[in-house]
């Protein structure tokens, strides 16, 4: 009798661990899987006449006995009906007995009132005559239609009143363009009226150059919730991209949490809608599923539903992942995992409920994998039958989700035929009247204007919006470098740090010593959490700095424990978070950008361990940084750090590709400065938050420049603030020049060393710290005392093809204002951005700054 016990405790395991296996989840599946061997009692030993022996059920919830028969009749009805549950690879004990008490004590099913059931079949509905009217009226027009994965409504629906009740009230969603259109019309409360309009497509003038295609456009609503609560939902603008909206929703979901009440995950929940091939098939996927239980990144539990498709474009899930479901890759943050078969309205409701009751108790992710079809083409041109005719035949057999559910509540005696009639006609002729208002209304529709948050804040160009100052009083900055040199009693700072970096903070504060890049940092964060401006920086290793530089972020040298001096300046001061990031530059940066658009007031940055590290982001620079004002009229004030300079480290440690951040410059989308001095870093971080102006801003930083190029406290003291143009500083002699030089960032430097060691006072200097928006009257002013005719030669570091050579010779051409010949100097182009030679980049540099004081051209053999 143990032996059998023994036998039955492990089957029930198994179907714990494999029912999924033989679940039938797939509504194109005309029978189920094989049964594998580890879920037959034959394999057991188990006879027919075994079925009716009673058992102990002590693992099981309920009774504490039953028979073999009753065990595998709950152990299937739980575990391989229309749901199938993926959850014993989550290695907490607590987690893994919640749900099997859950889902056993109630066999997975759930009982829904002729209320639920009603409103179940309203929404779907709601989405089947809008896919129709869509179809009807606009059918060779792309909308990339939700046919086939029509219960994604009643499920969003679902879940965002019972988040309700669990005192969630602002939601972020983020998703692709399948069914974005329904999700607007039928969740967001975006009027069909409106997107009829954006159909018709009337007024050519009203988007020239702007805007987005309807199917990537997002929206705002307030959701008045069945039981009294109101919800703000956002869904959020996303290219075609499909997935890197995932960190952007993310982002937005922690700086609505941080702002209303930053102790608890509670109050904001993400939602994430996936397509199944690219849920398994897109590294940001990984990236950003890894964030989930980082301090820094943590929103207490995303949802994420899958709307699996089962095909991708054109490509079967034979051709599109290594594994069996879409979702694996979820299996990597322990949390559970719910296939769910699409047709089963019923089922997506209890897997709904789990999952967000789940997401309540221990505030991690859970994965709604929703198993449907596309019953269309990728697109409504699109003939899905060239590759896959087979899985198209299937497809053509199936009734619509709307029809098979009505059957199962005619069934039940629920509703009438009459009920559900008059349900679909109220709906088409809504829909009707829109329609017709769409096609006869000729007045443009409003422009959107920045409200709430946003109040107070602009986008647009950058004349006319006034400078302000940014220097501090000298008392204020002395002080506050002094508090970023005291820690608590029983705290041991590393005996190098208090002999090196704080005794040097303290002689700069006493102005025995100019102040380096990471000094007037500290000073601009610390100025500005002190008048009330939340900051948030984050990135690889920026705690200490790539280059040891910052050390925001001290460990107790004894005991490990973590300091932030920069939170502790004022009683009153807003929050100021330094938060060392994962390895990733997508997730991260996306993250970032998302909780830029929900946090206008606080200063935002993310750094890279060295600017050409922000490669393996440039989708979300492309798509939402630089033109998300553009495309979707939403404004960020991002800031990135990106390290550049050339100084013989190689190719990937040398150009943060200045040229590609100039190539995406237009109407004023990017700030894009290169500092030369510490001081314009400081009154650069100051105005970014000072002004209302809202514009991403993309700073070059310095790597060996960090503590070479010092500024005095007087340069960021009273009426001092940011100078787009520093003029040669010498005095005098402005008329006799030879020939005037420009330049950016490190190479000013060296020009200026090669000058006086060469005694050159003929040739004047001039540094362009904003590149763009491109500071043409403050050169023009610069550029006023020499005499007309005199060269002006631009000079940079980067090859011909990179750096800022090429922007600004578009702009200006081969003559300044008229008046000056404008020439560059520059490394000969190149494929990759430096040598990987130190002895090689000493002989290129050398070459490039005698050229640049009017020394002959040369070319080495090798790349002339």
């Amino acid at each position: 009798i143990a032996a059998l016990q023994h036998q039955v405790d492990l089957l029930i395991r198994n179907f714990r661990v494999r029912g999924h296996l033989i679940s039938a989840i797939n509504p194109l599946g005309d029978c189920r899987p094989t049964m594998p061997p580890e879920l037959d009692p034959r394999s057991y030993g188990f006879s027919d006449t075994d079925m009716d022996r009673p058992f102990s059920t002590d693992m099981l919830a309920g009774a504490r006995q039953r028979t073999l028969r009753e065990i595998l009749a709950m152990m299937f009805n739980t575990y391989c009906q229309t749901i199938g549950a993926q959850f014993m690879h989550i290695d907490d004990l607590e987690m893994r007995k919640w749900l099997q008490d859950r889902m056993e004590s109630t066999e997975n099913h759930i009982v829904l009132s002729r209320e639920e059931q009603l409103r179940i079949l309203m929404r779907l509905t709601d989405a089947v005559i809008f896919e129709d009217f869509l179809r009807k009226k606009y059918g060779a027009k792309k909308s990339f239609s939700l046919m086939g994965a029509e219960s994604l409504i009643p499920l969003l629906d679902l879940a965002i009143e019972k988040a309700a009740t669990q005192g969630v009230r602002e939601i972020v969603l983020g998703m692709a363009h399948r069914g974005r259109l329904n999700v607007l019309a039928n969740i967001m409360g975006k009027r069909p009226y409106n997107i009829f309009r954006e159909f018709e497509d009337k007024d050519p003038q009203l988007q020239l150059g702007r805007g987005d295609v309807k199917y990537h456009l997002g929206n705002n609503c307030e959701w008045p919730a069945a039981k009294g609560q109101s919800v703000h939902l956002s869904l959020c603008f996303n290219p075609s991209h499909l997935e890197y909206v995932n960190p952007v929703a993310l982002g937005r979901t922690r700086a609505k949490q941080d702002r209303a009440c930053p102790d608890t995950r509670t109050r904001a929940l993400c939602i994430q809608i996936h397509g199944d091939a690219a849920f398994a098939g897109e590294g940001v996927i990984q990236e950003t599923l890894n964030l989930s239980q980082l301090p820094g990144y943590r929103v207490g539990g995303t949802l994420h539903i899958i709307v699996n498709n089962q095909i991708g474009f054109t490509t079967g899930p034979e051709q599109a992942r290594s594994s069996t479901y879409a979702s694996a890759v979820g299996k990597m943050l322990h949390v559970p995992i719910f296939h769910v078969n699409g047709e089963d309205p019923e089922a997506v409701a209890q897997v709904v409920r789990l999952a967000l009751d789940f997401r309540q108790a221990f505030e991690r992710d859970v994965i709604i994998d929703m198993y449907c079809y596309r019953r269309l083409g990728h697109n409504e041109a699109d003939e899905p039958a060239y590759t896959q005719p087979l899985l198209c035949r299937a497809i053509e057999k199936r009734k619509s989700v709307r029809e098979g559910y009505l059957d199962h509540l005619l069934k039940l005696g629920g509703v009438s035929r009459d009920e559900a009639d008059r349900m679909a006609t109220v709906r088409r002729e809504h829909l009707d009247r829109d329609l017709a208002k769409a096609k006869t209304d000729d007045k443009p529709p409003p422009t959107e204007m920045l409200g709430g948050l946003w109040t107070g804040y602009a986008g647009g160009l950058e004349n006319g919006v006034p400078d302000v100052e940014t220097g501090v009083e000298r008392a204020r900055l002395k002080d506050l470098l002094i508090r970023q040199t005291q820690f608590p009693a029983d705290f041991t700072v590393h005996p190098k740090l208090v002999r090196g970096f704080l005794a040097q903070r303290a002689r700069m504060a006493k102005g025995e010593e100019p102040l380096d890049f990471a000094a007037c940092e500290s000073l601009a964060l610390a100025t500005l959490a002190q008048g009330g401006c939340r900051i948030r920086l984050t990135g690889q290793d920026v705690e200490r700095g790539t280059f040891s530089n910052r050390h925001a972020v001290f460990s107790d040298n004894r005991t490990g424990r973590r300091y932030c001096p920069l939170q502790h300046i004022d009683p009153k001061q807003a929050p100021v978070d330094i938060i060392n990031s994962p390895l990733s530059e997508i997730g991260v940066l996306g993250f970032e950008y998302g909780y830029s658009l929900d946090f206008p007031d606080a200063l935002v940055l993310w750094e890279a361990q060295f600017g050409d590290f922000a490669n393996a982001a440039q989708v979300v620079i492309d798509q939402f940084i630089a033109s998300g004002e553009e495309k979707w009229s939403r404004l960020s004030g991002l800031v990135l750090l990106l390290p550049h300079g050339l100084e013989g480290q190689g190719p990937e440690h040398s150009s943060a590709r200045l040229e590609r951040f100039l190539a995406l410059c237009a109407s004023d989308n990017l700030q894009v400065v290169y500092p030369s001095t510490a001081a314009q870093y400081f009154h650069l971080l100051r105005r970014q938050s000072v002004r209302p102006w809202r514009k991403p801003l993309i700073v070059m930083t310095p790597k060996s420049g960090l503590r070479a190029w010092t500024s005095t406290l007087d340069a960021i003291g009273p009426g001092t603030q940011f100078q787009r143009v520093i003029a040669d500083d010498r005095g005098g002699g402005a008329p006799a020049a030879s020939r005037v030089l420009l330049c950016a960032g490190k190479i000013y430097h060296e020009l200026v060393a090669f000058r006086a060691e060469k005694k050159r006072d003929d040739v004047a200097i001039i540094r362009i710290e904003q590149l763009y928006p491109k500071p043409i009257e403050p050169l023009e002013r610069a550029l006023a005392p020499y005499k007309s005719g005199t060269p002006v030669v631009w000079v940079q570091e980067e090859p011909q093809n990179m750096g800022a050579w090429r922007s600004l010779h578009t702009f200006f051409g081969s003559t300044l204002f008229d008046k000056f010949p404008f020439s560059g100097v520059c490394r000969p182009p190149a494929a990759s951005p430096a040598t990987g030679s130190a002895a090689s980049h000493a002989l290129e540099q050398e070459e490039v700054i005698s050229e640049a004081f009017g020394a002959p051209q040369k070319r080495p053999r090798w790349r002339s």
